[in-house]
């Protein structure tokens, strides 16, 4: 591929970005809005943790188990087609999600949320590609650190926004909000964004059908074993899943050209980057879906309260994403990835050894580090990974790097749940407030939780530094 850093000045270039981050906010606002409201949610329509953790999980289960497929489409077709058509699926299936609120239980809203994942895929699956096709390796990580501004900036709006539209409307204008941002994203993408040069090729129909049945029955059984423990359902969704990855491999082997060309993981340097992706999210999902019930059901705090506290991890992210990133620029990727991995151990680590009772500044400056922490790993890592991929496989790069990122949500999502099933009992976890010993139980199995996310945030500094930068590389 053509990098459009030699057609574009720089000022085009940032246009472009601009248009992407544009699009790209619209993500981190819905998933951040959806778990400050998903207490609410869970008492609108009477139902218990376990039910209303569909509700993010089912969106991150679809776009995980699609990225891939969603990458290699704009590889194919060009990037901007996919992003453009996943922009305008998402807007439409936010007004579905919306609608949710006048129709009985909360499956209907758990299926449009279905749909929202399936057309989130697509706009998800290709920005770090035209990314990293729009700018030369000396500016990779600059960009990547400012593209990061826009995910923090969704991420610290989420929170508030989700708690002022609780408090003055109801829930289910969290999803209308993305309505005319969706619109105005489209209308901007659409006429900023290069046609990027697309590749000859066919779709790899049998990749992509296994690949979703494997990816998708996996994390179906990390969601159902959590709370279940292995049984005879789960176990059939194991075996499915061992079987059609089996598939995938030789399906991959053989296809010409394949989905997804699996010597792209010999690149030592591109697995570790995307491992350590995976264990940085699944520590950050551990916080921000445990972090709203602790303060709404043990702090007592109303919704607004709950998105003005949550804020402090995003803005955190938010102050120190781009100067981490074009500082990898100059000094490599593997040292600020591994501090900034650390850094967030130290955060989880610390919001495991909260007080009780705890007060929410208690709860905020913990949250800060954890964001500084994540800011600072972010961009390096990304700009790593992107920067070692072949320029022919940007697209199914981008593609794998948000694969890893989404399951990385949904294990940390089931990571916690596992935790807190094993330690809290089913009826405390179905209570909408609570005090007493109730509460106190539920704060030991929330701060067990935490504890495993340090964990998974300190094998993430570890994996960083696994594989040594050739000399040159970013």
């Amino acid at each position: 591929m053509k990098a459009l850093s030699n057609e574009y000045a720089p000022s085009g270039r940032y246009i472009i970005l601009a248009a992407i981050m544009l699009g790209g906010i619209m993500g981190p606002i819905d998933a951040s809005i959806v778990n400050v409201t998903l207490p609410t949610i869970a008492q609108y329509f009477g139902v218990g943790l376990s039910a209303a953790q569909w509700v993010p999980t089912i969106y991150l289960l679809i776009i995980s188990s699609l990225l891939l497929f969603y990458g290699r489409l704009g590889d194919l077709f060009g990037y901007k087609k996919i992003y453009l058509a996943g922009l305008a699926g998402f807007t439409v299936a936010s007004a579905l999600c919306g609608l949710a609120y006048f129709l009985p239980g909360i499956g209907w809203l758990v299926g449009f949320r279905a749909v929202q994942g399936l057309m989130a895929g697509m706009m998800m699956a290709v920005p770090y590609a035209m990314i990293t096709a729009t700018f030369p390796p000396t500016e990779r990580g600059k960009a990547l650190g400012i593209n990061a501004i826009g995910i923090s900036a969704g991420l610290a709006i989420g929170p508030s926004l989700g708690g002022l539209i609780n408090s003055a409307f109801s829930w289910p204008f969290v999803f209308v909000i993305n309505i005319p941002i969706g619109i105005a994203c489209f209308f901007w993408a659409r006429t900023i964004l290069p046609e990027f040069k697309a590749q000859r090729g066919k779709i790899d129909f049998g990749g992509a059908v296994v690949s979703f049945i494997a990816l998708s029955s996996f994390l179906l059984f990390v969601n159902d074993a959590q709370h279940s423990g292995l049984n005879k359902g789960n176990a059939v969704l194991l075996m499915v899943a061992a079987a059609a990855a089996f598939a995938f491999l030789r399906i991959e082997k053989k296809a010409d050209p394949p989905m997804l060309n699996l010597g792209i993981f010999r690149n030592a340097a591109f697995s570790f980057a995307n491992i350590s992706s995976l264990l940085n999210f699944m520590s950050q999902y551990i916080l921000v879906f445990l972090t709203p019930f602790f303060l709404q059901r043990l702090l007592h705090n109303t919704p607004r309260q709950v998105g003005l506290t949550m804020t402090a991890f995003p803005l955190a992210i938010m102050a120190v994403a781009p100067f981490s990133g074009s500082l990898s620029d100059r000094i490599g990727t593997r040292a600020l990835a591994c501090l900034g991995a650390t850094v967030g151990a130290t955060g989880l680590f610390l919001m495991s050894r909260l007080p009780y009772p705890a007060s929410t500044a208690d709860v905020v400056w913990r949250l800060a580090i954890f964001g500084l922490g994540t800011g600072i790993f972010q961009s390096p890592n990304n700009s790593r990974a992107m920067g070692s991929a072949p320029k022919s496989q940007l697209g199914v790069a981008s593609g794998i790097l948000a694969t890893t990122r989404n399951v990385g949500m949904v294990f940390g999502i089931a990571t916690a749940g596992a935790v807190l099933y094993a330690l809290v009992s089913p009826a405390i976890l179905r209570a909408s407030s609570l005090v007493g010993e109730d509460a106190a139980r539920f704060f030991f199995g929330l701060r067990r939780a935490y504890l495993a996310g340090a964990v998974l945030a300190a094998m993430a500094a570890v994996t960083s530094l696994l594989k040594p930068e050739k000399r040159g590389q970013i």
